[in-house]
């Protein structure tokens, strides 16, 4: 385009769960000034096969991708699907695994009171200022967080909910992926802790994993310097598939 060989390749981000642009705010500010963005919601069904796949048509033809939680497994999929059309991969509090029976079972009373008017307990059982890094911010911000997912309502929880239940391993996926990858791991994540994240970096030919300092599962508004820098990073290597 414009008559350069290879054009800037535009970023796509797929938020958590119950969270939306408003997750990366500080990265859509440092990276929108060089490429086009997407925020690509985990919505429209409540698998994830289902959600990538409608997904995938509204995106460009080719792209750098980013995931977060939720938002990462979606990536995940997306690599399963269409590997080619990724130039790059950003995993941030994420995991390959599908949950166990017990983690399953873990959110069928949050599915419950999502369902009877309970919205903002559910979405205060995701999130605690309490598991975040010390912070003297941490209390306002995960107040934020939380007015956040209740503003996105009961049916998106009890989808989203569904599609962590049911999501699939895709450990093969990602051994499969060749391009860069980076993984973001918050030091104080206990959602998806360091060593389950350095596995999954692990099964990625040409991954790094990033510890991101005062930061746990929410990094992108937790310590928004670290990550943008490793993104950024992230983003100026080359693409394998270009050279």
């Amino acid at each position: 385009m414009n008559g350069m060989p290879f054009a800037i390749e535009p970023l796509v981000l797929i938020p958590g769960m119950m969270a939306d642009a408003r997750l990366f705010a500080p990265q859509i500010t440092e990276f929108a000034r060089t490429r086009a963005i997407t925020v690509a919601l985990p919505i429209g069904g409540d698998r994830v096969e289902i959600i990538a796949e409608r997904m995938l048509p509204q995106l460009p033809q080719r792209f750098a991708l980013a995931g977060h939680g939720l938002g990462g497994v979606v990536a995940m999929e997306i690599l399963r699907r269409a590997p080619d059309r990724v130039s790059r991969v950003c995993l941030m509090s994420t995991s390959p695994l599908p949950e166990s029976p017990a983690q399953a079972s873990e959110r069928e009373p949050q599915i419950i009171g999502a369902r009877t008017g309970r919205l903002l307990e559910a979405v205060k059982s995701l999130v605690c200022a309490d598991w975040m890094a010390p912070s003297s911010k941490r209390v306002a911000l995960a107040h934020d967080i939380v007015q956040m997912g209740v503003e996105l309502g009961g049916d998106l929880f009890v989808a989203q909910s569904r599609a962590m239940q049911r999501r699939q391993d895709m450990q093969a996926a990602l051994r499969r992926y060749k391009a860069p990858a980076l993984v973001l791991c918050g030091e104080a994540d206990q959602l998806n802790p360091l060593k389950r994240q350095r596995i999954m970096a692990e099964l990625m030919p040409s991954s790094q994993i990033q510890v991101v300092p005062y930061a746990s599962h929410m990094l992108p508004l937790e310590n928004p310097h670290a990550v943008n820098q490793a993104m950024g990073d992230w983003l100026a290597l080359p693409d394998p598939r270009q050279s």
